[in-house]
Formats: structure tokens, sequence, C-alpha cells
């Protein structure tokens, strides 16, 4: 006999998602017609043998030993990785690859967000991956010239390194896998869901189909939320796939690009400091019942939507319908705008309490004079932490370019790295954007950049007249 395959993706009746008369779903692998014998079966047009109860046992089976065998040794199988562990891969293509890798990630990320681009084409996957490829080429190429200069300065034979042909970008390794690989990890689970919906009744009912997948996710592979991020592999796409431990926004995003492969729509919203993803559906009381102690719209959102401190404690069926929806690139801005706060905060954590906007208020208290204050005196950051910040900064103003406080944010992390130039740049056009108050604290502060960075310029030249008479 021949097994129905069930291997493609789900192709669910749109009815339940959009129409207030049906809130069932009938999986395209479920759509059948039995005949008299009930082993002969019509799946698009495709007539197969099909035995309900030994298809269920057996693929129930397979599924469970092929998810946790293969989901625990991916995790085994991974190698190091520069982001993560902070040590170099032993595994090197060499810094002429890892620049390739830079410059394309960045070229991908930019192409994909474009606003050429329809927002529901937009692959959130797709553009977190190239944001963690980029960061990880970025840490990878340091490392890979550290490790060269010691190399140099010892006299030691130089460490040969790969020879790659083909797509940078997708040789890339992040966690052990290629970026087409953790892209393949959400087609298992999304499989994995499938097969979980396969004993239940043909007609699935879109509450079923949230159950499976929070069965698959939250128990199955044991996803869980951090409420604070303070490791990167909980911020990055292919971290959390392959740990199983994420930032909230991560495993909504997880959740999302689970449910669009199972052709089910999730919608989102920021509340307060939260942000809660749900269904698209016009009966959202179905979410909001309690059972086994919980609601559906509790167990995909997590503890802030049951917490009386959240904002989100307090929503209901109708005042669920009357947020403002994120768009695609709303939720890539969340998560970059998190990636920032993340290294920023790492690469701050020898001057506890410093924020960005530390030197500006220096510079504008009242009672200092400006040219009594040292601009010498800057305070010690993890060099590492702080160019993924700014790089992170970098592609959030690609997604908010009108944005005047987070340029002006970025100006100053550029200070920070004491690259004045690109600085004085940025700030000035913040300047032009920003409220009139804001523009004039910046003021004195750019003017004063404006000085450090002909100061820089004059001690790299002294630095260069120098070398050459040695």
């Amino acid at each position: 006999m021949t097994m129905i395959s069930m291997l493609s993706p789900l192709n669910w009746s749109k009815t339940g998602l959009v129409s207030s008369s049906s809130t069932f779903f009938t999986p395209a692998f479920l759509r059948c017609s039995d005949d008299k014998a009930g082993n002969l079966s019509t799946v698009n047009g495709i007539t197969e043998s099909f035995l309900k109860p030994v298809m269920v046992a057996m693929f129930g089976h397979q599924r469970k030993m092929t998810s946790r065998i293969g989901y625990f040794s991916s995790i085994a199988a991974a190698s190091a990785s520069p982001l993560f562990s902070g040590q170099a891969t032993t595994d090197s293509f060499g810094p002429n690859f890892y620049q390739d890798v830079l410059k394309a990630a960045r070229e991908k990320f930019t192409e994909e967000i474009s606003f050429q681009s329809k927002d529901k084409d937009i692959s959130l996957a797709k553009t977190l991956l190239y944001i963690a490829a980029e960061d990880e080429a970025s840490m990878a190429f340091k490392r890979e010239m550290d490790a060269r200069s010691c190399q140099n300065e010892r006299n030691n034979v130089t460490t040969p390194t790969r020879v790659y042909e083909g797509d940078s970008l997708e040789l890339m390794p992040l966690e052990g896998k290629r970026m087409s690989e953790w892209l393949d990890e959400l087609d298992v689970i999304a499989r994995e869901v499938e097969a979980e919906l396969v004993p239940r009744d043909i007609g699935c009912h879109l509450v079923e189909v949230i159950e499976a997948v929070n069965v698959v996710l939250f128990q199955e592979r044991g996803f869980k939320r951090v409420s604070i991020a303070v490791e990167p592999k909980c911020s990055y796409l292919h971290g959390v796939l392959n740990s199983g431990v994420g930032s909230a926004i991560l495993l909504s995003i997880i959740y999302i690009e689970v449910c669009r492969r199972l052709g089910l729509v999730m919608v989102g919203s920021r509340v307060g400091e939260d942000f809660l993803i749900w269904p698209q559906t016009e009966t959202p009381e179905e979410l909001f019942k309690v059972t086994s102690g919980h609601s559906l719209f509790a167990i995909v959102n997590g503890r802030c939507v049951e917490d009386p401190r959240s904002m989100a404690s307090d929503l209901d069926s109708n005042s669920l319908l009357s947020l403002d929806m994120t768009t695609n690139r709303d939720i890539i801005g969340i998560a970059l705008a998190n990636l920032i706060r993340l290294h920023w905060k790492r690469a701050s954590r020898s001057s506890r309490g410093l924020m960005l906007t530390s030197a500006l208020r220096d510079v504008h208290d009242a009672s200092k004079n400006l040219e009594n204050i040292d601009w010498s005196d800057r305070p010690l950051l993890r060099p590492h932490d702080l160019r993924l910040a700014i790089m992170a900064s970098e592609r959030l103003l690609i997604l908010q370019p009108h944005n005047w406080s987070l340029r002006r944010d970025h100006g100053m992390m550029l200070y920070y790295n004491r690259e004045y130039g690109k600085a004085v740049q940025e700030l000035s056009i913040c300047m032009a954007f920003a409220p009139e108050e804001e523009a004039a604290v910046l003021e004195p502060f750019v003017e004063k950049l404006h000085l450090l960075r002909l100061e820089s310029s004059w001690k790299s030249l002294a630095n260069a007249g120098q070398l050459t008479h040695l």
C-alpha cells in the first residue's frame, strides 16, 4: 500500500480566518472522500491507499522520535559560534570570506525590507538570519585578523584558510548550520504541527490548530521565554532555534513563521512594553476561554498576559480588535531595537548606568564650562559589543531614516567608538529633524566634536610622519 505523504505544506481553507460564519480549517492532506471499503481516498484528485488508524499510529510515533532525535542532535553537533561563545572557530574561511559575507548580508537585508516591496512579502526569518550572518561574520573577521596579527608577531606559519566557491552568505556557518538549514528547521516544526493534527478531526478548528502549535513549540520542543535577554543567543533567530530559549519577540517571530507555513495568518501589536500575537479571526472570544488554568492567548504570549502589572492583562476579546496592528517592518524594528539595547548594555558593562546621552548632559549642564570638560575621560567600553550595537543601529536607520532620536543615539555610539567624523555627520542630520529644544542640546556637542575630529586627524598625520622618519 502507498502511504499518503505528509511532508507537503498545509493548505488551510481560508474561510476560518476571515469569515465570521466558520472558524474551521480543513488541512489539504486531510480533505478526502472515503470509498465504501474505507481504505481508498481521493486527495487532491489522486487516489491513494488510506488506512487512518495505521497512519495515525505510525506517523505519530515517527514524528515524536525524529523530532526529539533531530532536535537534540542538532544542538550537540553545533560548532562554537563566535557571536555566542566569544571564541574563534578553528574552521576558518579567512578574512576575505567574512568581508564578502558582511557585504552580502547587508545588501540582502536592505533588499528584503526595501519599501519598494510589499510588507506582506517580507520574510521575517530570512531578514533575521541576514542580521545574524552579518554579526557572526563581523566577529569572525575581527578574530581572524587578531589571530593573524599574533602569528605575524611570533613569526609563526600562517594557518591555511579554506577556499570557498559559490554564495558566501549561504556558506556562512551559524551555530553549525547554514542559513538554508535554519529555514528548513522552521519547515520541520510546521510538519510536526501537521502530524499533531492528524489524530484530530478532519475539519480542524482554529483553536485546535493553535493548540497543536503550542504543543509542539512549548511541550515537545520545550521553547521558553526569558523576560530580559542578557545573552546574545536569546536575541538571534538561529540561537533561539538551537537552544530553545529566547526573548519574547524572537519566540513570537518563530510562532508567526511556523503558522505562516501552515497557512494561518498571525497578527500582532505592541501593548505597553510587550509585543502580543494572535491568529487573525473575527471570533477572538475563543482565544480568551480558560482551559486547564490558562487561555490560548496567554499560552501564546506568555506570563505578561496574566501579570496584573502589565497592560496586556487588561485585554479582552473586545479591546483586542481595537489595537493597532504591527507590520513586518515594525516587528523587524522591534527585534533590532532589542539588539541595540542588548549590545550597548554588554559594551558598557564596566560603566554601570552609562547612557548614550550621558555625554550630552555633561555638555548641556549649565554648571559646567565647555572648556573645562575633560573630553579624553571617556568610559571604557567593550569594542566588539559596541560595534554590534552600531551595526544594529545602522540597519534600524534603514527602516526608520527620519527617526531623529534613533539617529541621535547612533551618532553618540559613533562618538564613543571614536569615529568623530561619522558622529558629526549623523548628529548634524539629527539636528535637522529634532525638535528645537533637542537641537539646542546637540549644537554645542557637535561643535566640540568638530574640534575633536580635527585634533584626531592631526594626531594621525603626526604619527604617520614619525613612522615615515623611522
